[in-house]
């Protein structure tokens, strides 16, 4: 792939993501999840509602990475804590308005 091509010239540009070292990007992921962990607050209804992935995705997404842990024990990687204590202390029951959120954001994620 040529990484220098012009856009629309058929061929992609590289991601400039992609171009970061990993110890760079390890380290801005573990303060997103540091920031969450502090944000209670920031339900993960919302986050769905607004961005369309939430703590528990990404738990799936160091997974689907190679992680190689089971779901309980990447939930608790990301909460900080064990998925069902972080639930009981600190996520709220979700609102018809928040779940109809939830199911417009999630259309809008490009099956990823």
């Amino acid at each position: 792939m040529d990484t220098n091509a012009t856009p629309g010239a058929g061929d992609t540009p590289a991601d400039a993501l992609d171009t970061l070292p990993d110890a760079v990007a390890a380290a801005a992921f573990r303060r997103l999840v540091r920031h969450l962990r502090h944000r209670h607050d920031a339900q993960n209804i919302d986050l769905m509602g607004l961005a369309g992935f939430c703590r528990n995705c990404l738990a799936d997404w160091i997974n689907e990475a190679g992680a190689g842990l089971d779901k309980a024990a990447a939930r608790e990687a990301i909460h900080g804590l064990p998925a069902a204590e972080w639930k009981a202390r600190f996520q709220t029951e979700a609102t018809p308005e928040q779940l109809a959120r939830m199911e417009e954001s999630m259309k809008k994620n490009a099956g990823h």
